[in-house]
């Protein structure tokens, strides 16, 4: 295991730089230089480590983890992270691409770990706002943009649902490519390529969120009474073939009556998310496919939770008598909640034909649009989704550069 996490630790400072840099131009107008800039980045990197990162990219979870463990419960619990967010199985080809994604969590140099954020990811956002508005920025909620505000090729603004009009000299758009093309600049005007290419993004969400608001503590069959354990994570129905069987139902438009749950009670780790004594789990639910085969979200929403509590209660007995409320998210909620097409966590599936070069677009990578003045800056930009701010950095930096000519837009 320490090999593993030793080669893990090597791959991942190979990939920080293509996080850290804006990807490489492959128009017609491409800057060579940052070709050659990768090129020489490649070749300061060991020829075993280059190895296994292409291994990671192309072949399964499973695969990958069974050249270094023969125990399926540990192969199954690392591959967890093989398909968190994805329509991948952990022996679905690719799948090791999202196991080095979800691996390059990090907390204090310990790779494969996350952070609860004090006050949820909304604390994160709010936190942001504050600095934000620290810098004169003016916030508008509750106002959906319509479209935008164009002159031919050239955005000056946008336009609100409510019709009022607010120009600018550019405009930054962190919805999904469908969202940021299709909706609000429209097809006229887009290169018929980047159209199609748009239209065929694949989005469909396969991951739901269940909050459950408690009476009091889970007792974890595997582990009794109160400890340190409870303000951790914990996942269920761990093994490699129950992960394979729940990825064949949702494939076929359906989701299975015990789940693969990626759960934890977070008001251990911030009190401040429920009243004295009371406590919120939260259950990040896998293989819940945005395409139903029967019905609609909408119809099935309860089934759904029921089926949640259900699966916890083969590991927490007195869950069921705990529950005083619950809030059910299916891919469709979380489409419609935050415009996110499809409901996919990461705005786009992590899969190697939609990275790097390739996302969210083939030939238009970087973070301008077609349209002058208009950016995009979002989890479907490159590096991609997660809580890193990673692609609103280097959009930032690259507008910097082409309006301002401030640093190198890297």
């Amino acid at each position: 295991y320490d090999e593993y996490k030793l080669m893990m630790r090597h791959v991942i400072h190979t990939v920080r730089y293509l996080m850290h840099h804006a990807p490489p131009n492959m128009d017609v107008d491409a800057n060579p230089l940052a070709l050659v800039e990768l090129a020489k980045h490649l070749g300061t990197v060991d020829k075993e480590v280059l190895y296994t990162l292409i291994q990671l990219l192309t072949i399964s979870a499973n695969d990958f983890l069974s050249q270094w463990f023969e125990t399926d419960i540990l192969k199954a619990g690392l591959a967890t992270s093989g398909m968190i967010g994805s329509m991948v199985s952990p022996k679905s080809p690719g799948s090791g691409l999202v196991l080095l994604a979800m691996y390059m969590g990090e907390i204090d140099g310990v790779y494969r770990t996350w952070r609860f954020a004090k006050g949820g990811t909304g604390g994160v956002a709010n936190a942001l706002a504050r600095a934000a508005q620290a810098f004169g920025a003016d916030i508008r909620t509750n106002a959906p943009v319509a479209q935008l505000l164009r002159h031919g090729d050239e955005v000056r603004g946008v336009v609100l649902e409510s019709g009022e009009e607010i120009t600018a000299d550019l405009v930054v758009s962190s919805l999904t490519p469908q969202m940021t093309y299709l909706k609000l600049a429209g097809e006229e005007g887009l290169p018929s390529n980047l159209v199609e290419q748009v239209k065929r993004w694949n989005s469909a969400g396969s991951a739901s969120k269940i909050n459950l608001a408690l009476d009091g503590i889970p007792e974890f069959k595997a582990m009794p009474g109160f400890g340190m354990h409870l303000a951790g994570g914990f996942n269920t129905n761990v093994s490699i073939d129950a992960f394979e069987r729940l990825y064949d139902t949702a494939k076929y438009g359906d989701f299975e009556r015990h789940l693969f749950i990626d759960g934890g009670i977070i008001s251990f780790a911030d009190p401040d998310m429920a009243p004295p004594g009371k406590h919120v789990m939260t259950c990040f639910v896998m293989y819940t496919p945005y395409h139903l085969r029967q019905g609609t979200w909408d119809e099935r929403r309860e089934e759904l939770g029921d089926a949640v509590v259900d699966t916890l209660e083969h590991y927490i007995p007195n869950i069921r008598k705990l529950i005083v409320g619950r809030q059910i998210s299916t891919p469709l909620d979380i489409e419609r909640l935050i415009n996110m097409s499809g409901g996919n966590i990461f705005q786009g599936e992590l899969r190697l034909s939609q990275m790097f070069l390739m996302r969210p677009t083939a030939g238009y990578s970087g973070y301008q649009t077609p349209l002058h003045n208009y950016y995009i800056c979002g989890s479907s930009a490159h590096p991609s989704g997660g809580i890193s701010g990673a692609p609103g950095r280097l959009a930032a930096l690259q507008i910097l550069q082409q309006k301002w000519g401030v640093g190198r837009g890297e």
